[in-house]
């Protein structure tokens, strides 16, 4: 049962309940009370030990320091210091993996992905609607996204994002002239990522050289969120980057974003030239959209030079596609473990005995094109 108002009030740096062995220590953001012991009653129900509550980005950074949490989730709009600095100040003076929670909005979409920029591992999208039961409704992704949060390597994470040598203020038209590619024929490639995914397919992509290429990438991700990725990829790198849509069709130097909240399997192949149909239907996977059923297609359907890649991520989605992918000839590749955020989707694949190579996240994109395996 639920207690409102004046009775969740609680000591900042009480932990309401322990956790189980080996469960994440978590410091839980928000600016209502009504929220904070919601999402804290959630996870200590799930085991999670909650050891801290914060209602603002100042005093979440004092608390943090005090606890020393595995894991914080931290809401977005938030009076005084907000989300995205305290994000961006807990990096500085405390590192600490960081769930968003974040609206289930464009605008959410937006202030999301500058959140990341700063620092925040992954983010849990809040249903839309009466919040309390949305929430509840979706208690298991976000004890899921906690636990994966509070694995994630934050050296990586912070590498990733930080690494002097990536560019991420390429032109739209970089990578056209000097940086093309000689590919052998049309090239089809699909990439696979979960957490720790937007800022490594952004690195990949961005690096990745004109070519006779056409690119699909199957990030997990709401669908509120991925028009907005697909539109920070097409500004980063060389390539025109939109999100799928029923029956879209792409070319050479094209790249298409799943659409979050439905699967997207390629429907046709002909003349260098894919079409993909959006699936709303199957509900046999535990993520939407599956980089299984994205890949699983193109093994069926894609005739010549397919290229598979898997990138950070939590659980086993991609494992039985690229799996196809190997044995239906395409080249395979996977992130290395040092440089990944969550090395869950690659590690499974590795595992499946279909990965060609492993390589470390800068020089995925040279694979992709070079041909090396």
């Amino acid at each position: 049962m639920l207690i409102l108002g004046a009775l969740w009030y609680m000591s900042r740096t009480t932990d309401r309940r322990g956790g189980r062995d080996g469960s994440p220590r978590v410091v839980v953001v928000d600016d209502s009370p009504f929220m904070r012991g919601l999402i804290s009653d959630l996870l200590s129900d799930a085991g999670v030990a909650v050891v801290g509550e914060a209602g603002d980005g100042e005093e979440a950074l004092s608390v943090v320091a005090e606890t020393r949490p595995d894991v914080v989730t931290m809401d977005v709009e938030m009076p005084g210091m907000g989300g995205l600095e305290a994000v961006e100040r807990l990096m500085e003076e405390t590192p600490t993996p960081v769930l968003m929670l974040s609206a289930h909005t464009d605008e959410g979409a937006e202030v999301t992905f500058e959140a990341l920029d700063r620092g925040a591992v992954d983010f849990f999208a809040k249903p839309g609607g009466e919040v309390s039961t949305g929430v509840s409704r979706e208690s298991d992704r976000l004890v899921e996204a906690v636990r994966s949060v509070a694995d994630a390597d934050l050296d990586a994470a912070t590498r990733e994002r930080d690494d002097p040598t990536a560019d991420s203020t390429r032109s739209p038209d970089a990578g056209t002239d000097a940086d093309a590619a000689d590919v052998d024929g049309p090239l089809t490639v699909v990439i696979a990522a979960s957490t720790g995914g937007p800022n490594a397919v952004e690195r990949v992509l961005s690096a990745l050289p004109m070519a006779d290429c056409r690119v699909v990438i199957v990030q997990h991700m709401p669908e509120a969120f991925t028009s907005r990725f697909a539109n920070r990829l097409d500004a980063a790198s060389a390539y025109d980057v939109r999100e799928a849509s029923d029956g879209a069709r792409i070319g050479a130097g094209e790249a298409l974003v799943a659409r979050g909240g439905s699967h997207t399997r390629i429907d046709s192949y002909r003349s260098g030239r894919l079409r993909v149909k959006l699936d709303e239907d199957d509900d046999s996977h535990t993520v939407t959209p599956a980089a299984d059923v994205t890949m699983r297609s193109a093994a069926e359907v894609v005739d010549d030079p397919l290229v598979g890649v898997v990138l950070t991520g939590m659980g086993s989605d991609a494992a039985a596609g690229i799996r196809a992918m190997a044995d239906a000839g395409a080249r395979t590749l996977a992130q290395s473990e040092d440089t990944c955020v969550i090395y869950g989707m690659p590690k499974r694949a590795v595992e499946t005995g279909g990965i060609d190579a492993v390589y470390d996240l800068d020089d995925v994109a040279g694979a992709i094109v070079g041909g090396e395996a």
